[in-house]
Parts: structure tokens; sequence; C-alpha cells
């Protein structure tokens, strides 16, 4: 298996990420420069996402809905410059990336354990169990916002459970792009998110051995990939229109 370079791992990981946000937005559409929604996204997911680094600014600005509140914009490079349109950088995070075969690695403790999931972790099956790791992924109640159209193939809803069934961690796994892309770690009080990243890369195995794994994260959530053999690959800044 040929190992991509940082910069094929970079835009595939922006590509991937493209693709996960596509879904979860029901729509938009790929150019070769960017995936774009001219309507309103749902909480949480960009207007667009950045698939290359010659994206003109001001032509991606007007693609957009800028009319109505929320609108925001993933720079996966970190090069655009959307002030003159509006936007202010929300937050900067880095593009991470760990090679498919890396082995799970021995967490240093008191004492030292591997990382390997101690819940019961498996792949969310249907609409009602969905409600169910929504409303643990939020911490109050699921909204709708993972709707049921995303239990396909290519994307995992991954939960780690209790002995009574409950769901404590989890993680969303999609294959696009030649990669597996994670997100939305979560880990309930008191589990820790080692678990939530140990249970994630497990189901990643069971599903994709073959395929390098990539997201992106910044403070206590990047040195907690990093524990767990992740490497950073470059940066990306997320603009919020605020004019």
């Amino acid at each position: 298996m040929t190992i991509p370079n940082a910069e094929e791992l970079l835009l595939a990981a922006a590509r991937n990420n493209a693709a996960w946000c596509a879904a979860v937005c029901a729509g938009g559409e790929f150019t070769a420069d960017a995936w774009t929604s001219a309507r309103r996204t749902p909480p949480f997911y960009p207007d667009a996402v950045t698939l290359s680094r010659d994206v003109p600014a001001a032509a991606l600005a007007a693609a957009l809905d800028t009319d109505s509140p929320g609108c925001s914009v993933k720079d996966s490079f970190a090069v655009l410059d959307l002030a003159p349109a509006g936007f202010e950088v929300l937050f900067e995070a880095q593009w991470i990336h760990r090679p498919a075969d890396a082995p799970a690695p021995a967490l240093t403790g008191s004492p030292a354990r591997p990382a390997s999931p101690a819940l019961a972790w498996s792949r969310v099956a249907d609409a009602a169990e969905l409600d169910r790791w929504e409303a643990a992924w939020d911490g109050e109640r699921s909204s709708g916002l993972f709707h049921a159209g995303l239990l396909t193939g290519d994307i995992a809803f991954l939960a780690g459970r209790d002995a009574d069934g409950r769901i404590l961690a989890g993680a969303v796994v999609n294959a696009a792009a030649g990669v597996v892309g994670v997100s939305n770690v979560f880990a309930a009080d008191g589990v820790g998110d080692d678990e939530a990243w140990a249970g994630a890369l497990a189901g990643i195995a069971g599903l994709w051995p073959r395929l390098p794994v990539v997201g992106y994260e910044s403070g206590q959530d990047l040195r907690t990939a990093a524990r767990h053999g992740f490497t950073e690959l470059g940066p990306l800044r997320v603009w919020l229109h605020t004019a």
C-alpha cells in the first residue's frame, strides 16, 4: 500500500471532511476548489469547505448566503483573508493524521496501560439508536441534527456502552477520499477522553483497517489525539460572518 505524503494527506483530509459536511447538510455543491452550500447549514457545520489553496476569497464569499446569521467557512489551509467580506476568525485547529498500521499506544499513568477500550463498543444500527447517540453526544437531548440518512456504509456512528447499555462515549467515522475521518469524539463525565479515542480507533480498525485516519483538533483534544498516535498535518481556520 502506497503511503501518501503530507500534502496528499492534507488534501484528502479536507475532501473527507467536506464529504462528511455534505452528508450532514444533505446537499451542497462540489467544485475542484471547494464544497459550498447556498442555503444555511445546520448548527456546527460550515457553509463552505475549501479543497485547494487557490480559492478566490471574494468569489467564495459571494457564493454563500451571508444575509442570514451563522454563515461560516472552513478554510482548510488557513490561507484565506475573508475579513473584507465581513468574516472574523472563529477558531483555529490542526489537521491530524494516524497511519493505518500504527499500533495502539501505551498510555503512561499510574499504572501504565495499553490504549484498549473498556466500554463495549459497536456501530449505531438504526434511527432510534442514533437519537440516543446524539443525546449522549449533546449531553442533553437529540435535536435531529444527525438524520437517519447518515446511517450508510461509508459513515459509522460508534458508541461505547456500559454494562447497562447506556452510551457513555462515541465518535463519528467516515470513509472518503482514500482516508477515514474521525470527528465528534466525546466521553461522558467520569469516562475519560482516552476511552473515546481508543474505542474510535478500535472501531476504525475493524471497519477500514488499511486506510489512514485523519481529522482535526485543537487544545486539549489535540494533545489527547497525539497520545493515540496522531501527528499534525497543517493548520485550518474557521471563519464566521459577523458583518
